[in-house]
């Protein structure tokens, strides 16, 4: 009987895993943000040597919306942003885009690291998505903006102890939050799988990525901003008074610059110590039909995440596609472009989470899948690392949240370079930076055991439970969200 079981049990997975690959066929590899219409032309490449006040390394949110920030606080100021290749090709134009008030990657995170500051962190959360808010709204950026709150669904009876405690802290730091039981949290998505839900219905919700960072261009180049895309920085170095960066046809004396790109493309031993490329996978469905949205509800279209411990996420697009993501891995010697993502194999599982969420859909065939590397540090949240005798800082370290984080992240990074004496520059996230990550091989070997461990803990538990406690113990918050 146990033999017969085991069997049929293998049969199954075997059926799901080929009906995933079938779902797949025709499936475009790359981020489906990418794909909008509307993508501006690119910015010419500097090919001269120039002058500047700020110079800003990197097209992404963190740039964009500091170079915005920083001509709306002095438009005399001469700000050139630097891209090594287009606006919203790396992290900015690949994310689920699920908006958040946290600065510091959700609630139960922040008070894990900063308990003495919650008050002030939520505070500046909130004021930070308004401002947000504002922004889109006065420069009328089209990015599909939605604002159906944020929900985390609890995956089985465990889970309901974890959205209970979360829903407590949102409570207590003036959230609008709403406790759903099974049947409440079943009106609002139709899921076998969820038993609870938290609902916090306001200041959250979702956006088109690339279309934002669009927009963000835009508004940048208005303000008087020089872009120059396609130009990686070749070196940088101390020099008369401010930041010589080179590049590969031209260069930019700088008197202070903004290192606003991921770890991993700056080039720095001091950086990479502390930031690891952990990859994340995402797939997006074709459009639903009436009667599949009617199947699956999600009226109110919140962004979603679970509670497995190797978690998915989930959304709505505008045209009522569903992205699906999840599935963390590593690759050696933190590999950003491995061969391995670009075919459809490491999609198979995440597909198989998907048709367990939403049975109903089995069988629905996906347009995209992509994956890209997360700035993983202990903190989980943005940190700051200064050189060139504070003529040059570092921001980054975002491991999710980052859409709406970045503009914050920003903003005191502005600050810091700027030497002016801001409340958050005096807070401990900003003074301090997140534990040392050890080197290759360790990283690999320690990442590659703990990301199996993610992967079938909830089903198989044993020797995987102490693991992941020990490597939390480490400060390694891999089971928050």
């Amino acid at each position: 009987m146990v033999c017969d079981k085991m069997v049929r049990e293998q049969m199954s997975r075997e059926n799901t895993g080929d009906q995933a690959l079938q779902a797949l066929q025709g499936a475009r590899f790359s981020p489906y943000w990418l794909d909008a219409p509307g993508r501006p032309q690119e910015e010419p490449a500097l090919a001269q040597d120039i002058r500047c006040d700020l110079l800003i390394v990197g097209g992404g949110f963190t740039g964009l919306w500091a170079a915005v920030q920083a001509k709306e606080e002095n438009p005399a100021r001469e700000v050139v942003l630097i891209e090594a290749r287009s606006i919203a090709i790396g992290a900015s134009g690949r994310p689920a885009a699920i908006l958040s008030t946290s600065v510091m990657h959700g609630l139960v995170n922040a008070q894990r690291l900063y308990p003495d500051d919650m008050e002030t962190l939520e505070q500046l959360g909130k004021e930070n998505l308004d401002g947000f808010r504002e922004t889109i709204e006065h420069y009328e950026i089209d990015c599909d903006l939605e604002w159906g709150g944020e929900l985390t669904v609890a995956i089985g009876d465990e889970g309901i102890d974890d959205i209970e405690r979360e829903y407590d802290l949102y409570r207590h730091y003036g959230h609008d939050a709403h406790l759903l039981d099974q049947e409440a949290v079943q009106c609002e998505v139709k899921s076998p799988l969820f038993r609870g839900g938290l609902w916090s219905r306001k200041r959250s919700g979702t956006v088109h990525p690339a279309k934002l960072a669009w927009g963000l261009k835009r508004v940048a180049m208005q303000l008087g901003v020089r872009i120059h895309e396609n130009t990686p920085m070749l070196s940088n170095r101390r020099k008369a008074g401010g930041v010589l960066v080179t590049t590969p046809d031209g260069s930019v004396q700088a008197n202070k610059v903004l290192l606003a790109t991921n770890a991993f493309a700056a080039g720095n031993r001091r950086i990479r110590n502390r930031v690891a490329a952990i990859r994340d996978r995402i797939v997006v469905t074709e459009p639903l039909t009436d009667a599949q949205l009617a199947a699956v509800g999600w009226q109110n279209r919140q962004g979603i995440y679970d509670t497995r411990t190797q978690l998915n996420y989930m959304r709505l697009t505008a045209d009522n596609r569903i992205l699906f993501g999840g599935r963390l891995d590593y690759f050696f010697g933190n590999n950003t472009d491995p061969e391995e993502d670009k075919g459809p194999a490491p999609y198979v599982r995440l597909i198989e989470n998907f048709y367990r969420t939403f049975p109903m859909l089995r069988g629905i065939r996906f347009s995209h899948a992509w994956s890209g590397p997360i700035a993983l540090t202990t903190r989980m949240a943005v940190h700051y690392q200064h050189y060139c005798g504070g003529r040059m800082l570092y921001a980054g370290g975002y491991s999710g949240f980052g859409v709406t984080a970045t503009r914050f992240g920003a903003r005191v990074a502005l600050a810091i370079l700027d030497g002016r004496d801001i409340p958050e520059a005096r807070l401990k996230f900003a003074r301090t930076l997140p534990a040392f990550i050890p080197p290759e091989p360790f990283r690999w070997i320690g990442a590659k055991i703990t990301m199996y461990a993610l992967d079938t803990l909830d089903e198989k538990g044993g020797w995987r439970v102490p693991w992941v406690r020990m490597v939390e113990r480490m400060g390694f918050p891999v089971t928050q969200k």
